[in-house]
Parts: C-alpha cells; sequence; structure tokens
C-alpha cells in the first residue's frame, strides 16, 4: 500500500466530523444564503447591528486617544497635574478595557462590559462634577473632566449608549 492510499482514509474520517462541526456554528440560512436575524435565532444574538458597530468604533477612537494622550502628558510634563493625567490613563485603560469587552459580549465579557461601562460613567460623573466644583483639584483638564467636554462630551454619552445596546442585545439573545 503507498503511503497516499494509507493516508486517504484518514483524511476522509477526519474531514466529516470537522464539516458536521462547522455546519453546527454556522448560522441557519435562508432565501439567497442570508444568514437569518430573526430574534431568538443565533444569528440574531450574534450580530453587532449598526448601533454596535458604531459603538465600537468609536470605543477604539477614545481608548487610543485617552491613552496616547495620557501617556505623553504623563512623560512630558507629570508633575504639573499628576491627578488630572492620571485620570486620563486610568480613562484609556477602561476604554480599552470597554472596547474589548464590547467586541467579545459573551460569557465573562459580558459582566466586564457592564463594569466597565458602570465605572465609566461614574468616573465620568464624579470627574466631571469635581472639576466644576472643585476644578485646583486638576490642575490641567483630563479626558473626563467638565463631564468630557474636550471631548465634544463623548465620554459622557458613550457609556450610557453601551449600557443600552447592552440591554438590548441581551434581549435579543434571551427572546
Amino acid at each position: 500500500m503507498s503511503n497516499a492510499e494509507s493516508e486517504a482514509p484518514a483524511s476522509r474520517t477526519s474531514a466529516a466530523p470537522a464539516a458536521a462541526r462547522s455546519a453546527a456554528r454556522a448560522p441557519e440560512r435562508g432565501a439567497g444564503g442570508v444568514a437569518s436575524a430573526l430574534p431568538g435565532s443565533a444569528a440574531a444574538s450574534d450580530r453587532l447591528g449598526g448601533l454596535g458597530r458604531v459603538l465600537i468604533a468609536v470605543y477604539i477612537v477614545l481608548a487610543l486617544a485617552a491613552t496616547f494622550r495620557s501617556v505623553y502628558q504623563i512623560i512630558a510634563k507629570f508633575d504639573e497635574a499628576p491627578l488630572a493625567y492620571s485620570l486620563s490613563a486610568l480613562s484609556g485603560a477602561v476604554y480599552i478595557v470597554a472596547t474589548i469587552a464590547l467586541i467579545k459580549r459573551r460569557g465573562v465579557w459580558r459582566g466586564i462590559a457592564w463594569g466597565a461601562l458602570i465605572f465609566e460613567l461614574c468616573g465620568v460623573l464624579v470627574v466631571g462634577l469635581l472639576s466644576i466644583l472643585e476644578p485646583q483639584l486638576f490642575g490641567h483638564p483630563s479626558v473626563w473632566s467638565f463631564f468630557g467636554s474636550g471631548y465634544l462630551f463623548i465620554p459622557l454619552v458613550l457609556p450610557v449608549l453601551g449600557l443600552i445596546w447592552l440591554r438590548s442585545t441581551a434581549r435579543a439573545g434571551s427572546a
């Protein structure tokens, strides 16, 4: 028996389970081969949707902006406003965690997304209020100062939209 003949049965037997596994993971296909997005279907709970894609894109941009800004500020002028620059670094880290959790958003990541978004909203509200009532604490603005006004109030609105989106995707997945 040649080497090719002895490998042929093994490749056929291993291909069958692999095809069955991929078919089990594939979403149900409707007319024209389009994945079904009916409520309660696997595709409905899996898809991001327009709001989800926009949220994740904005989180990516904000995570990069806040992180790189804080790294520069900490390296170049940390002694001028250590609290503000530390808060900017913290916000960048929170945005990174929130971005990853929103992309994954299943199992433990869903809980991490909820926690990151709630922490972010509380941070924006507390720092925003303190930056108005006690501006001398900060020295320079952080990402969350004045409720994110330096970032067009996106830090204030984004966690609210994220929490609404997480809640709506939970309902779609359980329906």
